[in-house]
């Protein structure tokens, strides 16, 4: 009743079956008629030609002509309402006789090429049918066409019949129907009309009346004479509105009461709204002073800690006594606990406020918690605990989230862990929930064997500036808020976090978390095909730590052998893998003991020493043809390891460098950062005889007018000039108009690729630029080059020397994890000295980047600035190996770049500051 009325639906209800059963009926009796019309006419036809074939035998066997016509006139004469004309053909199909003149007897005929069919058939054109039937010898009288086979007919009459008066009849049927059909309907919106005024009319009545009283009228009454259930309805209608009536008056009694009390009661609300009002801006403005004291204490915290720790750290570089040593030591680590605090505060802050943000990159999700635990190693192994990290091999290598977030849970969990736990193992295990199309759930478990912690206590774990209990905080320290902040971070994830623990029984801290699997190439493989079917003997203590190293190994097709000693047999084994225990690792006779009883064993040893003695690990390497690493074993460096001392491998690992010869091209590179630029043309100069320098797009632009260049390297950002820019304004010169110019950037971000090719630049190489992949863009657009000879050049990952990879492996320093010089030399295309060049300008740089940012937190300078001397920062950094530092900057400038303001990055400035000085000072050992 909501999209049709009721008068709408009798109407339909009435007429539809009327027509829907007339049209039936109309179509079923008017299709039976047209049929039985169309078989009266075949069959008077056939009643005529049957006699007539029979009739004309005799004529046609005499040859009498004039005897056919007579009978086949009188049979024209008899029926010529429908007979058009009746024609007899001989055996040859010609014309025997006929009726009257017709104007096409071809139309009549047979084919001639055919015989005479002995059946009667028939053919329909237009509104006239053909009738044939064959005159049929009954004497045995045969007629024979030559060069065919006998026929007993001796011709055929053909009768053409017309049709007019059948379709016409036909049509008067069908018009007749459906006069019928408009009767019938015409008959039933009669009744129907009928109806309408017997039902319809006093519903809608009613409804007007119902409607009044809606709207308010309750002294309205259905008045006049109805029948049946209509008239019960009228009743009802009126009592009810007799009934509204009342309550209306009770009820209009009842408003006013409550319309008083109600405007008491506002203006009580009215009153509280205004006192709650003042008390939100005091929130607002105790909740802005907040921020405010926190960012500026953390400023003026952070800045004379900086001093405190840097000149500490240069101080402990001078001679010392043991004292001032251990002094200086205790300042130093009580200042990076200080530093420590004041990060969680932020954190906890920004959490608070909901401005942290979380990245969505693509990492390398093994060498993320490679790097979490091997900075925990330390802590762990000065208290004499096993730090072990098992992965579920079926996790994808590569994976899409924040990877600075996820190890600072991990970094927190283990922390706490080693915090608390004065004997046994801290175990870190990620296990493969769920795995969708392109996205997996991980559950990340850090076991461990400490103190544990009871089901009351539990309850305040995740509490801000709390601790189990007070005994606890007064022992072991700290803020309480790094459960608080690892809590939120994996909500804010989409994640849940939570522990089970018994009292001194150890804890296990779990959370999960979903990640989007890639299928970039997020790290460079190793090459393991040379230990597959190798055996391997390990020696390791600790069976946990044996578990997960042993699954490692075998999933790359080695054979392994575990003991937890020696053994003293005779065995021979293509490697051996001698792990120290973590609380025996002092007993420096034990361990040359072990190294040189392992080699007897096996002509490849590699060695896990705990990160607290790298000094042992310098010593084995001298003494004995070892490879030292730092537990826990990373499994990218073990590997390295293994396929290093393999002799069939050294051969691949050091293939003979071709000279490649100088290519008689002009090549300009352009960069608005020296030290990008000084390396594009050190290794520019190796490969090519002209090269020229530009440090921004208009100088590019100025030498392009006046010299013709076979290739440009052009960066994109750039000031007043971008790249892009510069590239248009070259094409149009003459002498350049088809230089290919390839885009040179550190942004390595998704469709970065596509937006370059789109605005029109001829290639993209990411920073920091490789050799290889310099030589592969020379080669590719040598305009003097053969097309035949391109793609030959192998561009996939080159392993570099002996030396290099044992550098790799090895180097596990502190100053490491600041400065990756093994990565910095591979940047320098293995030149110690250009390495040492480019770091020292970045030190150069360094001050200038930290001023920018002083006067960018104090509100004097623009954003635009500061954003070009970090993107320069960046871009120095992919050459200098500083992996850290990379990163912060790639962070900072991102944000810069989406418009957040600087006071909601200040925690990541002061990060940056903090990190360029430990760069300065790592610096040091290295120029």
């Amino acid at each position: 009743m909501t999209r049709y009325g009721l008068r709408a639906r009798v109407i339909t209800l009435t007429l539809a079956p009327t027509l829907i059963i007339g049209l039936l009926l109309s179509a079923f009796f008017s299709f039976n008629r047209y049929h039985d019309l169309e078989k009266q006419v075949m069959t008077s036809g056939l009643n005529i030609i049957e006699p007539l074939a029979i009739a004309s035998e005799e004529g046609l066997k005499n040859n009498s002509r004039e005897s056919v016509r007579r009978i086949i006139s009188y049979a024209h004469r008899k029926n010529s309402k429908f007979v058009r004309s009746i024609a007899v053909f001989d055996y040859n199909h010609e014309l025997f006789v006929t009726s009257n003149f017709h104007p096409n007897f071809e139309v009549l005929t047979l084919p001639k090429n055919k015989p005479i069919p002995l059946v009667i058939s028939s053919e329909l054109r237009d509104n006239t049918l053909i009738l044939r039937a064959p005159v049929i010898a009954e004497t045995g009288i045969v007629a024979t066409i030559k060069g065919q086979t006998p026929n007993p007919a001796l011709g055929y009459i053909a009768i053409e019949l017309d049709l007019s008066s059948l379709r016409l009849q036909q049509y008067q049927e069908i018009f007749s129907a459906f006069l019928v059909l408009l009767i019938g309907l015409g008959l039933s919106a009669v009744f129907a009309h009928r109806l309408m005024y017997d039902v319809t009319r006093p519903i809608t009545h009613m409804k007007k009346m119902v409607d009044r009283i809606r709207r308010g009228h309750l002294d309205v009454r259905i008045e006049g004479k109805m029948h049946g259930e209509l008239d019960s309805l009228k009743s009802g209608i009126n009592a009810m509105a007799v009934s509204l009536s009342e309550y209306h008056v009770e009820m209009q009694h009842s408003i006013d009461q409550a319309t008083s009390d109600l405007r008491e009661t506002l203006e009580q609300l009215e009153i509280q709204n205004v006192e709650l009002d003042i008390a939100k801006k005091r929130a607002q403005e105790a909740a802005r002073v907040k921020s405010e004291f926190l960012a500026n204490m953390s400023h003026e915290l952070r800045t004379p800690l900086n001093g405190v720790i840097g000149f500490t750290r240069q101080m402990l570089k001078t001679s010392l006594t043991a004292s001032q040593t251990d002094y200086l030591q205790t300042i130093e680590k009580s200042a990076d606990n200080l530093l420590s605090i004041i990060k969680d505060i932020l954190d906890f802050s920004k959490l608070e406020a909901g401005k942290l943000a979380l990245e969505n990159i693509p990492f390398d999700f093994q060498e993320s918690l490679e790097e979490v635990v091997s900075l925990q190693a330390t802590s762990a192994h000065e208290k004499g605990l096993e730090l072990t990290l098992k992965v579920d091999p079926k996790i994808p290598l590569g994976l899409v989230g924040d990877p600075l977030r996820i190890q600072q849970i991990l970094t927190n969990l283990v922390g706490n862990s080693i915090k608390f736990t004065e004997y046994g193992n801290i175990d870190v295990s990620v296990e493969l929930r769920s795995q969708k199309e392109d996205s997996v759930e991980l559950q990340f478990m850090v076991r461990d064997t400490g103190i544990g912690i009871s089901e009351r206590q539990q309850s305040q774990l995740f509490q801000a500036f709390s601790q189990a209990d007070a005994s606890i905080s007064r022992k072991y320290g700290g803020t309480g808020l790094g459960l608080v902040i690892t809590q939120k971070l994996v909500s804010q994830m989409g994640g849940e976090i939570s522990l089970t623990s018994r009292l001194h029984q150890g804890s296990t801290f779990w959370f999960t978390l979903r990640l989007s699997s890639t299928d970039m190439p997020v790290s460079e493989l190793v090459d393991t095909q040379s230990l597959q079917g190798r055996s391997l003997l390990l020696i390791e203590s600790n069976m946990q730590a044996a578990s997960v190293i042993q699954q490692v190994l075998i999933q790359q097709g080695l054979n392994v052998t575990y003991r937890t000693s020696l053994p003293d047999t005779d065995e021979s084994y293509d490697h051996v893998l001698l792990n120290c225990p973590t609380s025996e690792s002092n007993d420096i006779d034990s361990v040359k003991l072990n190294v040189e009883s392992a080699i007897k064993y096996a002509p490849n040893v590699v060695v896990g020493i705990p990160s607290t003695h790298l000094a042992l690990s310098d010593y084995l390497s001298k003494e004995y043809s070892v490879h030292c690493l730092t537990k826990p074993l990373s499994r990218r460096k073990l590997l390295q390891a293994l396929c290093s001392s393999q002799e069939n491998l050294l051969v691949h690992l050091q293939p003979t460098k071709k000279q490649s010869e100088i290519l008689p091209l002009s090549v300009m590179a352009v960069d608005d950062n020296p030290a990008n630029l000084k390396l594009i043309a050190a290794l520019l100069n190796e490969h090519v005889e002209n090269v020229i320098t530009c440090s921004s797009g208009q100088e590019a632009l100025n030498k392009a007018q006046s010299q013709h260049f076979d290739m440009i390297l052009m960066d994109i950002q750039m000031p007043h000039m971008d790249g892009v820019t510069a590239r248009e304004k070259i094409k149009t010169t003459t002498l350049n108009a088809n230089t290919p110019v390839i885009a040179v950037t550190a942004h390595a971000m998704a469709g970065e690729r596509d937006r370059l090719l789109k605005a029109g630049m001829d290639d993209y190489v990411t920073k920091p630029i490789e050799e290889h992949v310099l030589q592969q863009v020379l080669m590719h657009w040598n305009p003097n080059a053969d097309e035949s000879s391109l793609g030959k050049l192998d561009i996939s990952t080159q392993v570099g020397d002996s030396q290099s990879t044992l550098n790799t492996v090895v180097s596990t320093s502190v100053e490491s994890s600041i400065i990756d010089w093994p990565a910095a030399l591979k940047q320098a295309a293995q030149k110690e000295d250009l390495a040492k060049e480019m770091l020292q300008m970045l030190v150069d740089y360094i001050p200038e980047v930290n001023d920018v940012i002083e006067l960018a937190l104090k509100n004097k300078s623009d954003i635009d600035t500061l954003t070009h001397h970090i993107h320069k920062l960046h871009g120095s950094c992919s050459y200098c190996g500083v992996p850290k530092l990379k990163n912060i900057c790639m962070t900072v400038e991102k944000s810069l770049r989406t418009g957040v303001d600087v006071n909601d990055i200040e925690p990541e400035l002061f990060e940056l500051q903090d990190e360029m000085l430990r760069v300065k000072e790592a610096a040091i050992g290295y120029l």
